[in-house]
């Protein structure tokens, strides 16, 4: 099959010699012979008149050109391979959902928005990867993923054709271990002065409404951490690090994994969860399914 004066077939070689580093590694994967791979790369780079691999010490790796037509290969047999899963899986009655979750969201948060998706009537089969917000964004486009879950909105007039969905928001509360929450739960906030806190890092949605929220009463808590990942967050909060803010839609689930009290509540802090989607309109059932479960459960929206 040609496409453009492209064989897709050696493309594939190119890119399984491109992944493993050497023919010879390549051949031992695919089952065939040195030969006849050198043969479909010589053909390759015949066809399109550039030379993709060069050798480096005892290793193939791509030049220029071929690094960018790894990139596409990459997408091409990416697809290739979920388009196999797919279809395998709609034989079977199942659905696959392919989630990016940005690792500044709460994992309990990410677990309680994708419960949803298990009491649909057909089996979901759900793919989780974690990565920065930027990242998932990039992947998302590229139709890696089908949806991507978080706590900030994309950013008006992007480059990327990227749509946000608000799925809900909650209010924040302070927890800490209980030796930390009965120190600094009396004359809550004012006593927060020098207590110790962990906070997101700055690039964090959540860290601004902090940071504000700790102006607006007055109180300096002495910062003793800034975590990108939400779960070391709560893994040094569970160790009595420092206090630190959670959804209160989780209080009890803090409780009971975190061993965290309540120290106070801060209603004029909330967190907002999003799903970020390539098209205006979400159309995946299971993605309908969280939309439809966040909508009349702890995360509404308040009207």
């Amino acid at each position: 099959m040609k496409t453009s004066g492209l064989n897709f077939r050696h493309l594939y070689f190119f890119w399984m010699v491109a992944k493993e580093g050497g023919v010879t590694r390549a051949a031992e994967r695919l089952g065939l012979a040195v030969q006849t791979i050198s043969m479909q790369l010589a053909s390759l780079e015949q066809s399109i008149g550039k030379q993709l691999l060069e050798p480096q010490g005892r290793r193939l790796v791509p030049t220029e050109a071929g690094r960018l037509a790894l990139s596409y290969c990459d997408q091409i047999f990416l697809l290739g391979e979920q388009l196999q899963d797919a279809l395998d899986e709609a034989e079977a009655g199942k659905m696959r959902l392919t989630v990016g979750i940005s690792d500044s969201l709460p994992k309990l948060i990410a677990f309680r928005l994708l419960e949803a998706t298990q009491a649909l009537d057909k089996q979901v089969r759900l793919v989780c990867m974690e990565a920065e917000f930027e990242d998932l964004l990039a992947d998302l486009a590229l139709g890696k993923l089908d949806v991507v879950l978080t706590d900030r909105t994309v950013r008006a007039g992007g480059s990327l054709k990227v749509y946000s969905h608000l799925l809900g928001e909650s209010d924040m509360k302070l927890f800490g271990v209980p030796r930390l929450a009965d120190k600094y739960r009396p004359g809550f906030p004012a006593s927060l002065n020098h207590a110790p806190l962990l906070v997101p890092t700055r690039n964090n949605a959540l860290r601004g409404r902090i940071d504000a929220w700790l102006v607006e009463h007055e109180v300096r808590p002495e910062i003793v951490g800034e975590f990108e990942d939400n779960a070391m967050l709560n893994t040094f909060g569970r160790n009595g690090m420092g206090l630190f803010f959670a959804t209160s839609a989780l209080a009890q689930d803090i409780k009971d994994q975190f061993g965290a009290v309540l120290v106070g509540d801060a209603p004029e802090l909330r967190e907002h969860f999003y799903a970020i989607s390539s098209a205006r309109k979400i159309k995946h059932p299971a993605v309908e399914a969280i939309l439809s479960a966040v909508h009349s459960g702890p995360f509404a929206v308040a009207s």
